[in-house]
């Protein structure tokens, strides 16, 4: 799939190397996660577990069409196939690449293969209510908050608010 900046492509096992600098960034998990330390043993099992067909994700890796340089990643998890349902997660593992809107596009492109390709009614993610960036990346994208879970996260010795958002396919 392919925008005017970026592409989205099937994850590949030469991912992997990229991807684990990626989950071991500290700073960057901390955007959507507790950050815990991952081995490069454990991170090769999940490369494998997701090169092998789920019927319950579908995840890509976000390519700057200028370059081809891989930029981050986004996957639709949770995949209810009877509600017709899935959970949105980004990550722009490439610092140079953030707060240009390349994460928006990937989100669009992303629900649209969820709404045309994969016949999905509703999109959800979670999102820390203190990543202002997120959380207007989804808006433009067309994402309405649902709500709020007051500490829902424990981060770094703190509880961090959560904002649900949700996509209805009708008003994507």
């Amino acid at each position: 799939m392919q925008s005017e900046r970026i592409c989205l492509r099937p994850l590949r096992v030469a991912d992997k190397g990229l991807l684990y600098e990626w989950i071991i960034d500290r700073e960057l998990v901390m955007l959507n996660s507790a950050f815990h330390p991952v081995s490069e043993l454990d991170h090769e099992a999940w490369v494998a577990a997701m090169m092998n067909k789920r019927s319950d994700l579908v995840i890509f890796v976000i390519e700057d069409s200028s370059n081809a340089a891989a930029i981050g990643t986004c996957q639709l998890l949770n995949i209810n196939w009877r509600h017709r349902s899935a959970e949105l997660q980004i990550r722009i593992g490439n610092a140079s690449s953030r707060g240009r809107g390349l994460g928006t596009e990937a989100v669009r492109l992303l629900c649209q293969f969820a709404f045309a390709d994969l016949n999905l009614h509703r999109i959800y993610l979670h999102v820390f209510a203190n990543n202002a960036r997120a959380i207007g990346a989804y808006e433009k994208a067309g994402f309405v908050r649902e709500g709020l879970l007051r500490d829902a996260a424990h981060i770094d010795g703190q509880w961090v608010d959560i904002v649900p958002m949700g996509l209805i396919r009708e008003y994507a």
